[in-house]
């Protein structure tokens, strides 16, 4: 989604890139609005001048303003990511209406989350994103009950119960906390039941997941992941989400502290496209059923401690892209249904015990030798040839080679051969064909056969007189 503020251009219009009208005529600004947004502006440093035009009478036109085509009452301040410093004022509770507050992807220094933020009831959308606030969590944010969406993730917030926080929260749909500095327990969100998104990642939650959390119907990914609950401090068994969420997207539990051994699922989680248990305490064998999530795109189990055999009929999840086991106890020899695969992008079967010769693909040789260091076991290409591939005797018979060679010294005969032929018409037509070029050759030629004959035949006559007898 592109920000609104990310524009060279700063624009008077709203959010949408559209005026607002009643009827014919254009909505007109309340007064006592307009005050309290130019108030909230001069709290503001804004040194890119994206507030501009909040200045003139009409505050219906001012950049990211919206207001209501049938009241005319301010519905949304639109500011994320304008790269604004300075200080929230308590002037945005004048704004009565109000329903939608973005401050998201500023720089607000380190200041707490404003007290007041937690008496505008009427807002439904609070996005305070990676905006540098700092501090405790308001506990009178939840008195916000109309709130369907919450979004406080990427600063730097505590808070002694999450679950104070957000416990009058129930029409909630969209809670997202991740990257702060939360601590204690997962909250219960067993009256949380119309939640589609949950992102509690990036903190120090610790303890067991919540039963509670199961009851999470709805919970599946629209925009951003599904289940996230990584790089926390969360122990216990790894939940089965089979049953308790049907229309999951993602589960990512990376990078805590369960344990035991990975259960089976009994059913298939159709729209699961991703699975990271990675850096936990996991033990015991991959669950066999794990090969009936054919429309899985990516399975992280790395760094654990899970051993047996790669699953015999991995070759039927045939729309993986990404396959992570590195750094377990896995042993025996790789399926050879694993290269039937062929959207596989990435692969990582290091340092387990894995032992005997890659199978042979085009798809799993061409990852480079690293996908499977580590493997004291195992060889072929791209690893170093197996042993019995080198003692390996020849398959040839002795008359094979035999006519091997004879074949091998027919071929030079015949190079001999036509090399002689070549030699002889060269030389024959060189001398021949410049006598018939060149007629003072030709007659110098026929001079010293006459010279030449008439030598022969003296020392003939010669040698004949002096073997006659006298």
């Amino acid at each position: 989604m592109v920000k609104p503020c990310e524009n060279a251009t700063v624009r008077s219009q709203t959010p949408n890139g559209l005026h607002i009208f009643q009827g014919d005529a254009e909505v007109k600004c309340i007064d006592k609005e307009r005050e309290a947004l130019l108030t909230f502006k001069n709290g503001l440093i804004d040194d890119r001048g994206v507030l501009s035009s909040w200045q003139s009478d009409e505050c219906c036109d001012w950049y990211g303003v919206e207001c209501s085509n049938t009241t005319s009452h301010v519905i949304t301040p639109q500011c994320d990511y304008c790269g604004l410093q300075g200080e929230v004022r308590y002037s945005l509770l004048e704004l009565h209406h109000l329903n939608y507050l973005d401050l998201s992807g500023n720089n607000f220094g380190g200041i707490p989350i404003p007290q007041f933020i937690g008496s505008m009831k009427q807002l439904q959308h609070l996005s305070l994103e990676d905006s540098n606030f700092h501090g405790i969590i308001p506990p009178n944010v939840g008195n916000l009950t109309n709130l369907l969406t919450l979004d406080i993730s990427d600063n730097s917030l505590s808070s002694t119960s999450l679950s104070v926080v957000v416990s009058g929260l129930e029409s909630l749909e969209i809670l997202d906390s991740s990257h702060n500095q939360l601590n204690g327990s997962i909250p219960d969100l067993r009256a949380f039941c119309s939640l589609t998104e949950l992102h509690l990642s990036g903190n120090n939650f610790s303890g067991y997941i919540p039963l509670s959390i199961g009851k999470f119907s709805k919970l599946q990914v629209i925009y951003h992941d599904g289940l996230d609950l990584s790089n926390n401090q969360l122990t216990g068994k790894v939940p089965n989400c089979s049953e308790k969420f049907p229309n999951l997207h993602s589960l990512n539990l990376a990078s805590n502290k369960f344990s035991g051994k990975e259960s089976g699922y009994k059913t298939n989680l159709e729209f699961l496209k991703l699975i990271d248990f990675s850096s936990n305490r996991l033990t015991g064998n991959i669950p066999k059923s794990f090969s009936n999530m054919r429309g899985l795109n990516s399975l992280n189990l790395s760094r654990n401690s899970l051993s047996g055999g790669i699953i015999p009929d991995i070759g039927k999840m045939e729309m993986l892209d990404s396959l992570d086991l590195s750094h377990n106890q896995l042993y025996g020899k790789i399926p050879t249904s694993l290269a039937d695969i062929y959207t596989l992008g990435f692969l990582d079967l290091s340092n387990n015990s894995l032992f005997g010769k890659i199978p042979t693909s085009t798809q799993l040789q061409s990852f480079n030798a690293s996908t499977y260091a580590g493997n004291n076991g195992l060889c072929g290409d791209p690893l170093p040839e197996c042993p019995e591939d080198s003692l390996r005797p020849s398959t040839t018979n002795p008359l094979d080679n035999m006519n091997e060679k004879e074949n091998i010294s027919f071929f030079c005969m015949q190079e001999v051969d036509i090399s002689m032929v070549f030699g002889f018409i060269i030389g024959f037509w060189g001398v021949v064909g410049s006598f018939v070029v060149k007629k003072s050759w030709r007659d110098a030629f026929f001079n010293w056969l006459d010279v030449a004959g008439d030598w022969f035949y003296v020392k003939g006559g010669v040698l004949v007189s002096k073997f006659r007898p006298s």
